[in-house]
């Protein structure tokens, strides 16, 4: 039986060799992690690593905006970080972005010209009979042509045979659709400087539709205006998406592109910004424990560090599906052999390992319960897949349950081995009635004998269980409901939490 150490005991005497042993077991298991990651998982550490991050809710919009400005500021976010960000900003806000091309309507000279695709899907536009009206360029280059026909109205080109006069498609505005858009347009780029500086066409881009003809155009179009030309109005727009996007979607778009040495500056400068409140210290969400680190000032002291710790301590699942690809194998085995040789460490032991943390480093107390608990993770994991393993791990660690479609709490916060009788009973009555029940349901159906024993190898310990089987659990309050497969991270990140509690509370 795996033991949770969730009650510290009132006296803390281990057994002194036992807290060594259990230390070098730590470090060689933290060695053999490290070599997984450094061998190929490395980039998906520091995906890991950058959605913890995105999690860090203490950041205010003011500070938020400073540390993605710093970082833009760097000569080596223009290629990826800026162009990233103007992405996000098109996608989310095209309007702000339409308001400077309507300032800068030169840009859009170089955009059509020689590109029938662009000419063509921006400006044929024009409403053919019944239709309401113009969009897009065809509005634009209906209105100037009215508004200067005395200048450019030799230029439109009709597919009929003759031209059309400026009153006779003013009383039939639907005669443009017949406009030869293609070669219209060409004519006001050589012959209508005019038009490319017009209200007309600003109008009509504005509201920046015209972006998605060609994204990457007008991002490296902003790009220049960034960092040659110092447009000030470009930086306006991004200052103020930076404070109005939420901290984690920055982050989780952003963060990734970094090479380690900038995401270790994006750290350093974090730490100035985290103000862990009353929540962070219960550790009430899966970056708390970074939060806690990186405020203290001197807890950041290399990407290396952070990986192994964020891998072991909020991504215990997905580590442990990396060790299991068949590259790993060899450290997958000696891990195995490991923690198989470990499994006798007991309760006192435990709570003087504890003791010892609170003389550490904080970054080391860390890094020491986080191995704990991923070990703890590891075990459960591969132990406790039938509802009998876990009702039984529930009981023995004194964790109050119920079946999530049942009102009645399971208590098992007793000390005695009566109270685990009792329990274990109670449990087995309840089995025994519901298998009773399954019984006389399937009496009724065709094949019942066969459905039945279908059902019952499903859900004795020889098999897996069948889907929708789940606990509320006295760890959160019986608040969530946990299926067998969700335990093993439950209760391994219940545990570093419980356990870090009491660590920085001595």
């Amino acid at each position: 039986m795996v033991l949770l150490f969730l009650h510290k005991p009132e006296t803390v005497s281990g057994d002194v060799n036992a807290v060594k042993e259990r230390i070098s077991l730590l470090q060689k298991v933290e060695s053999l992690i490290w070599s997984v990651i450094k061998s190929g998982g490395r980039y998906e550490a520091r995906l890991w690593l950058c959605n913890t991050i995105s999690c860090i809710h203490s950041i205010t919009p003011r500070d938020q905006r400073e540390l993605f400005i710093d970082l833009l500021e760097s000569k080596s976010s223009k290629k990826d970080v800026s162009v990233h960000l103007l992405q996000m900003i098109i996608e989310k806000r095209p309007e702000k972005v339409g308001a400077i091309i309507a300032k800068k309507c030169y840009l859009l000279e170089k955009f059509f010209e020689g590109n029938t695709r662009r000419i063509m899907q921006w400006f044929d536009n024009f409403a053919a009979p019944g239709e309401s009206g113009h969009k897009k360029g065809a509005r634009a280059i209906s209105q100037f042509a009215f508004v200067n026909r005395d200048i450019c109205w030799e230029e439109l080109v009709w597919k009929g045979k003759h031209g059309q006069s400026p009153a006779v498609v003013a009383t039939k505005p639907h005669y443009f659709y017949d406009l030869d858009v293609l070669q219209t347009v060409e004519n006001f780029l050589e012959y209508v400087p005019d038009f490319w500086s017009s209200d007309e066409l600003a109008e009509s881009v504005k509201d920046g539709e015209i972006l998605r003809i060609d994204t990457k155009y007008f991002v490296d179009q902003f790009v220049r205006l960034m960092y040659e030309e110092k447009c000030e109005d470009i930086w306006v727009i991004i200052k103020d998406f930076l404070m109005e996007e939420k901290f984690s979607s920055l982050s989780q778009h952003l963060l990734i592109l970094l090479d380690e040495q900038r995401l270790l500056s994006f750290l350093k400068s974090l730490t100035e910004c985290i103000r862990p409140n009353s929540q962070c210290e219960e550790y009430r969400f899966s970056c708390c424990w970074l939060e806690i680190l990186l405020s203290t000032h001197n807890g950041c002291t290399s990407v290396d560090e952070l990986l192994l710790l964020n891998a072991i301590i909020a991504k215990g699942r997905q580590l442990l599906r990396l060790m299991s690809d068949e590259e790993h194998e060899e450290e997958k085995g000696i891990i195995e052999e490991l923690l198989r040789s470990a499994m006798d460490f007991n309760d006192s032991d435990h709570w003087a390992l504890m003791k010892e943390c609170v003389e550490m480093k904080k970054r080391e107390a860390i890094k020491c319960i986080g191995l704990q608990s991923w070990i703890l993770y590891y075990h459960l994991s591969k132990d406790y897949k039938t509802l009998e393993l876990c009702e039984s791990l529930f009981a023995e660690n004194r964790i109050g349950f119920r079946m999530a479609d049942d009102y009645t709490i399971i208590q098992s916060g007793g000390h005695s081995d009566t109270d685990n009788e009792d329990l274990t009973r109670s449990i087995h009555r309840k089995r025994k009635r519901d298998r009773k029940k399954k019984r006389k349901k399937y009496d009724h159906d065709e094949g019942g004998p066969d459905q039945l024993v279908d059902f019952e190898s499903s859900n004795g310990s020889r098999g897996l269980q069948p889907r929708g089987r789940s606990w509320r659990l006295s760890t959160d309050g019986f608040s969530s409901v946990w299926n067998i497969a969700d335990i093993p991270e439950h209760l391994s990140i219940h545990c570093f939490r419980t356990w870090m509690k009491w660590v920085c509370l001595q």
